[in-house]
């Protein structure tokens, strides 16, 4: 008489999600608040809101992102434990530009194959992330998918909920003409553009993630794994210095993702403006050329899918603009005037130059 069906014989392995969650709960331990109620393993996460009434009006803010295929390299490389990095700054840096402080954050892996460790380094990731982003970690969920992905294929997801005080919402309501753009630098490529990427390197140029880059200084492979610079706990204290009194000349703030700077800085222009930004004030790291070099990608092509160097623009007043970079720099981001926002109808981003050598 043949076995009867089974779970496992399926392809999912109920106690190999149960050894991940007990190797995971030590990083999960660190991503915390002291409004997180009770521990991990339970249905949902929990969230003392009792903060939320000294607010005048709180308003919540949510926001939903994954990596995208840089899990890919992670994959290739057999290295888990800096994509959460990736994930936790997609997520959590939208929020931020709105002014909004991120209080926590679910996350969702889905897998071929349960191998605990391998979980367990994703997890680590992302809870060290959610630490420098000052948010907590407060569940997530690990799904076997046999048949549907291969036993080394994973991708990842997450969620965040921020509050921010409603007269304190930034946006482009605020926003004036003669206001200043001012870029912060990106870590390289963070997590946008990499099947843009990824093609141009693999399919057209051959090259291995292995390859020592001259250019670049290192392999390829450290170089497309850099974890996406997190800037949401030092925006949130720039806001806090540059914002705190009540004149508040901070008034908005784009995260540089998939569209290029030129797209995502135009959703918080208004209408009855626009913005000129000056390409000779900086230098975009050398990956982004050899993307464009070996790829024959035309320069409008990669600004409009990569960062090019910046991947945190503020909009505020051009007497605070030596303020921020100096705030900014203490917090080792480097800051820069780039832009300047005009009287020209249109809510268009202008990129005009080229870019210092």
């Amino acid at each position: 008489m043949s076995e009867g069906a089974s779970y496992a014989a399926a392809g999912v392995d109920i106690e190999a999600g149960d050894r991940a969650v007990e190797l995971m709960k030590e990083w999960v331990a660190k991503a915390t608040r002291p409004e997180v109620v009770g521990g991990l393993g339970g249905f949902a996460g929990l969230f003392d809101a009792t903060a939320l009434t000294s607010y005048r009006r709180p308003l919540l803010a949510t926001s939903t992102d994954g990596i995208g295929t840089k899990v890919a390299i992670a994959q290739k490389l057999g290295k888990h434990d800096t994509i959460g990095f990736d994930l936790v700054g997609m997520v959590v840096d939208d929020l931020v530009v709105c002014g909004a402080e991120p209080l926590f954050m679910t996350d969702y892996i889905c897998t071929g194959k349960v191998v605990p460790e391998t979980i367990a380094q994703i997890v680590k990731g992302i809870a060290e992330a959610c630490v420098e982003a000052g948010t907590a970690l407060v569940g997530g969920e690990t799904a076997e998918h046999p048949g549907l992905l291969e036993p080394d294929e994973y991708d990842v997801a997450g969620a965040a909920t921020g509050v921010v005080e409603a007269d304190e919402l930034l946006g482009a309501e605020r926003v004036r003409a003669g206001d200043v753009v001012l870029a912060m630098a990106s870590s390289g490529l963070h997590s946008n553009g990499y099947s843009l990427v990824r093609h141009v390197f693999f399919n057209r140029a051959k090259w291995t993630l292995d390859r020592v880059v001259p250019e670049l200084g290192t392999t390829l492979g450290e170089v497309l794994l850099t974890p996406t610079r997190v800037y949401a706990k030092h925006c949130l204290e720039l806001i806090q210095e540059l914002n705190g009194a009540d004149e508040k000349p901070l008034h908005a703030m784009s995260h540089i993702t998939g569209g290029g700077f030129a797209a995502n800085l135009a959703r918080v222009i208004p209408d009855e403006l626009s913005v000129r930004i000056d390409r000779s004030t900086w230098t975009p790291a050398p990956i982004f050329g050899l993307v464009g070099l070996l790829g024959d990608v035309a320069l409008p092509e990669l600004e409009k899918t990569l960062n090019m160097g910046a991947g945190m623009v503020a909009v505020l007043d051009p007497a605070s603009a030596d303020a921020a970079i100096q705030a900014l720099a203490a917090r080792d981001i480097p800051a820069w005037v780039c832009g300047e926002v005009t009287a020209n109808a249109g809510g268009t981003v202008a990129l005009e130059g080229a870019y210092a050598k």
